[in-house]
């Protein structure tokens, strides 16, 4: 190998390094400064000198914060399971079935997802409170759902367009109901594509925060995004920093075990395109 072949190898596993320390570190000092109390939270290091579970014990002192969680995964997971149901039946008649205006109503759908939060954010509140929703769970999956359908809808669509016409046409041809040729046929092959977007649909449900916090009143109601941006010290003048870590790395920990449990399906539901045959 040549020297210019050495240095582009080099810059190349250096830029690489950069961007896995950026994505990585903030990550790991919040697990580190949750392993820390008192005044050794303010002191800079970047190794546990002493691991204190401490602040891990105070989280779910009051049993509330347990219970948030669990508030957490029931909106999550519904919403995925809502989404992806409604998101597959709908995709199938917007890439299979041939009806005027479908490429409008396509978009209309997408458009729909690029809509920011706060400028639906008073409408959708007095929909919430007409409809007796306010501080319910159901309030968060009926507003998580406006923007998380689209977005699976329009993957999905695009997904499927891509399948061949010929696995459809040998279903009906032997008389197959559009509701079988969906579960049988269709759903294999999507596989991948729907564990991506329902992926990206339970990180949006847990993440959000402007709707929980405006939905939900009471602490046994919100989920954690709302819990960890209400943790107080016991005065005005102290922010508990240890337990606002400790909390963070609860509520990431789920996520990056979701991410490396189906890292396969997430890469090949990114780069699908074709069948193979």
């Amino acid at each position: 190998m040549t020297a210019r072949s050495y240095l582009r190898k080099g810059g190349f596993y250096l830029l690489v390094g950069v961007i896995v320390l950026q994505a990585v570190f903030p990550f790991y000092y919040a697990i580190l400064t949750s392993l820390e109390s008192g005044q050794a939270i303010f002191d800079v290091n970047y190794l546990p000198h002493v691991i204190d579970l401490s602040n891990y014990r105070a989280a779910f002192a009051n049993g509330v914060f347990g219970h948030q969680i669990l508030n957490s995964v029931f909106v999550a997971t519904l919403v995925v399971v809502l989404s992806m149901l409604l998101a597959v039946t709908a995709s199938y008649a917007l890439a299979r079935v041939p009806f005027k205006g479908r490429a409008l109503l396509l978009l209309t759908v997408l458009s729909v997802s690029m809509f920011p939060q706060i400028a639906v954010l008073s409408g959708l509140f007095e929909v919430i409170r007409m409809m007796g929703l306010f501080n319910s769970l159901w309030s968060l999956i009926f507003s998580y759902m406006i923007f998380t359908l689209p977005f699976t809808v329009w993957v999905l669509t695009t997904f499927m367009r891509k399948l061949p016409s010929e696995i459809e046409e040998a279903a009906i041809m032997d008389g197959a109901p559009p509701l079988v040729i969906i579960r049988r046929i269709f759903l294999p092959l999507l596989w991948p594509a729907m564990v991506t977007t329902g992926l990206l649909a339970f990180i949006h449900a847990w993440n959000e925060f402007l709707f929980a916090l405006t939905f939900l009143s009471t602490d046994g109601q919100r989920t954690v995004p709302v819990a960890i941006a209400l943790i107080s010290g016991r005065s005005e003048f102290e922010i508990p920093w240890g337990n606002i870590m400790a909390a963070s790395v609860i509520v990431t920990l789920p996520l990056v075990v979701l991410v490396l449990v189906f890292q396969r399906k997430i890469v090949s539901g990114l780069t699908a395109g074709a069948v193979k045959g």
